[in-house]
């Protein structure tokens, strides 16, 4: 693992990050894994309890470039992106080929219909045992047991959590243990798969632009995101690689 400013990334690929999770699912294993860019880091960076939860997920993939360009400069010279919505179109295929069952939870009911339309069509005999569109308003305790049990009871081995980011990866946290299941959180995977929400050319993300691209087409939304974590990420990258951290703390 690399530290990058607060949290842990693992240096990992595709091919071994499917394959390692596609162990844990085979025996029903309760894992959560995190998919990492500059959003994540600079909320764990606010946040020592959320820097918690992200640094003891069973793995953290390098899902934004700059993450990417970081361990680079910190000596793991190969390291490539790991990005969620990639990573959940590799584990589909791996459920499909081991007979693994998947679920899906998070994003609204239109959107988990078209999704699941979209990944049957696309991955032929996928076994989607589970799909769930969570309230946005806070739910009691015993409606969230109800929801775990669903979920057990269903038999997914892979629950992809599209969330987003910071709430995806506090349900997985508290959760693990509990959900019988390796949860996977995608972020935004569950809009652009559905194809409700365009992603970056490839040459924007090989660049670290795709934040620029989602910017143009959510303006609105998150403005104020890249505004304030941006440059305060670039500043805290530059302090941490001339080991600076701690004064820029």
């Amino acid at each position: 693992m690399i530290l990058i400013i607060t949290i842990n990334v693992n240096e990992t690929s595709y091919g071994l990050a499917s394959s390692q999770i596609k162990a844990w699912a085979q025996t029903g294993e309760s894992r959560y894994v995190c998919a990492a860019n500059v959003h994540m880091l600079m909320e764990a960076y606010d946040s020592p309890e959320f820097a918690s939860m992200v640094n003891h997920a069973d793995l953290v993939t390098p899902d934004g470039m700059p993450l990417v360009w970081m361990m680079r400069a910190k000596g793991q010279n190969r390291q490539s992106r790991v990005y969620g919505p990639t990573l959940m179109l590799y584990l589909l295929q791996a459920a499909v080929q081991e007979g693994l069952p998947v679920g899906f939870y998070g994003g609204k009911p239109a959107v988990l219909h078209e999704l699941v339309n979209r990944m049957q069509t696309h991955y032929e005999n996928l076994n989607v045992a589970f799909c769930y569109s969570p309230s946005f308003a806070p739910i009691s305790l015993e409606e969230d047991a109800a929801i775990v049990e669903k979920i057990n009871q269903s038999g997914a081995r892979i629950l992809f959590v599209g969330l987003g980011c910071p709430k995806q990866e506090i349900w997985m946290a508290e959760h693990r243990g509990r959900v019988h299941a390796v949860m996977v959180g995608v972020g935004a995977a569950f809009d652009f798969h559905a194809g409700l929400k365009r992603q970056a050319p490839a040459w924007m993300q090989q660049v670290g632009f795709e934040w620029l691209f989602r910017l143009l087409m959510e303006p609105k939304r998150l403005w104020r995101r890249y505004l304030y974590h941006n440059p305060r990420f670039l500043f805290l990258a530059i302090a941490d690689l001339f080991g600076l951290l701690k004064k820029a703390n």
